[in-house]
């Protein structure tokens, strides 16, 4: 649709908004984002990076936890990854060996029997250690990616772009395993939340095109409804509805008061 189009059409349904029959409803706005990030382990904050009010973008750092007691395991973990692929190619190169001698063995004539079935016993015992080396291995790689999972999520960073609207942590707090540390809102991401009675909800539907407003910065436009949803507590004999709308640059932001209109 071009911008003039949008513009004609955005104007009629305001216009025809006016009539007396239409329904005014009240609601509020929302992010359609918003993002509760949580500690999953038991520190002490060493540094945040941010603080109220700051846009973030996606990877961006927000804090970082004490790392001493972590950082000692992760080295254990990488030293024994370490020493166990040293342990493999030893037994790699021993067993390359045994069979290179086997192989000069066979190769010449008269060779005592005794000897070849000497060099098949240690080529036996040699690929079982061999075989113990390789598990050795992958056990101690498994180890050392969970120490890295883990160090990574001593730097807490961004999950998606935002606002940070909530920080429940400053330097030197402590922190429990699944304690909210920061909650971050999508401002660009926008719906309206709307209580409706069970009275007019035959006069909604979902993908319907309504009026909107939000009157403290006297911005109107259409919206859609998104969605229609019983709520949770049946005794209240309400339905919510989620009208999307598109805020382009004005500066609507969640929590704001708005009204939405539902034609006759």
């Amino acid at each position: 649709m071009s911008s003039l189009k949008k513009l004609l059409f955005v104007t009629f349904l305001l216009i025809s908004s006016l009539s007396a029959g239409n329904i005014v409803l009240t609601g509020t706005v929302v992010s359609n984002g918003q993002k509760m990030i949580g500690s999953r382990y038991m520190g002490y904050i060493k540094k945040v990076f941010v603080k109220l009010g700051d846009k973030v973008k996606r990877e961006d750092e927000l804090y970082e936890m004490e790392s001493a007691e972590f950082d000692i395991m992760k080295s254990q973990a990488d030293l024994m990854l370490e020493q166990s692929k040293i342990v493999l190619e030893f037994w790699r190169k021993r067993l390359k060996n045994i069979n290179k001698k086997k192989n000069r063995l066979k190769e010449r004539n008269k060779i005592p029997l005794m000897d070849i079935d000497d060099l098949e016993a240690q080529a036996e015992n040699v690929s079982a250690m061999l075989d113990s080396a390789q598990v050795m291995v992958k056990q101690a790689s498994i180890k050392a990616k969970q120490m890295a999972t883990i160090f990574n999520y001593l730097k807490m960073k961004a999950p998606s772009d935002g606002v940070v609207v909530q920080k429940n942590i400053k330097v030197g707090d402590m922190v429990m395993p699944g304690m909210l540390t920061i909650m971050i809102v999508d401002t660009e991401n926008l719906e309206i939340d709307v209580s409706l009675s069970e009275s007019i909800i035959g006069k909604v539907k979902e993908g319907q095109k309504i009026p909107v407003k939000i009157p403290s910065i006297d911005y109107s436009t259409v919206g859609t409804i998104h969605a229609i949803i019983p709520d949770a507590n049946p005794m209240t004999h309400k339905i919510k509805m989620r009208v999307s709308f598109d805020k382009g640059d004005s500066n609507v932001f969640p929590g704001m008061y708005a009204k939405v209109i539902i034609p006759d």
